[in-house]
């Protein structure tokens, strides 16, 4: 075991290529399935937040269930919608990156969406009549009102993260993980584990601990300036 962790270190010492792209792999699926999930977990959210309507509760209930949802069963799902006999099998996107986004996305969505509504609605009881006086449109109140949370907000964002880089079941299904286009850190150190490749699923696990680790900290660091600034 000993030795299996220095061979690791020795490949993240020497910055080893194959290490380098699966990173690379990751963090492009990861990263752009975290943006298109805010920009659409976010509205969402504060539209539940600070709207009344008809069937409300049953959107909240099941953005709480989506937020559960084995990942699998996702992947299946998406799998299936990209086939070649399924409704978007045209884009011929199975098997790559971009579906592999479009999986991160239909995940990372309702887990943003979910966590920004309760923190939002929270801010919205305080200024609810202020915006209401104003009388402002409810765009500019979505905006005002996510403007009025960032610093909150990176918490849903930070779980959207840790939610798109750690997943395995969805993108292995729907990516395939075919080497040096769609494997990620996630589904090579379950191959590599499953190949005896110790030294190399060590090193990616050191690597995704380490992404993790320092979206934490700047999470925890935007917070506490916050915090000084604004009180």
């Amino acid at each position: 075991m000993l030795t299996a962790f220095q061979d690791a270190l020795a490949l993240l010492a020497h910055l080893d290529g194959g290490v380098l792209g699966i990173v690379l792999v990751s963090l492009q699926v990861s990263l752009t399935a975290l943006f298109f999930g805010t920009i659409l977990g976010l509205p969402i959210g504060a539209l539940l937040a600070t709207e009344e309507f008809s069937g409300k509760k049953w959107i909240i209930v099941t953005l709480n269930t989506l937020m559960g949802v084995p990942t699998v069963i996702v992947g299946v799902v998406v799998y299936l919608m990209l086939s070649r006999t399924g409704p978007l099998g045209a884009w011929g996107w199975l098997f790559t990156p971009k579906g592999m986004i479009l999986a991160q996305v239909l995940l990372t969505t309702p887990l943003i969406a979910a966590l920004s509504r309760q923190i939002l609605e929270d801010s919205w009881k305080i200024h609810r009549d202020s915006f209401l006086s104003l009388r402002l449109p409810p765009l500019a109140r979505y905006k005002w009102l996510i403007w009025d949370c960032r610093f909150s907000l990176t918490i849903a964002i930070l779980a959207g993260l840790a939610r798109a880089i750690s997943e395995v079941g969805a993108v292995m299904i729907v990516g395939g993980n075919i080497d040096h286009s769609t494997r990620t850190m996630t589904t090579a150190i379950a191959l590599e584990t499953s190949k005896g490749d110790l030294p190399l699923a060590l090193a990616l696990g050191i690597v995704l601990l380490g992404i993790v680790l320092l979206a934490n900290l700047f999470t925890f660091a935007v917070r506490q300036i916050a915090e000084r600034r604004y009180g």
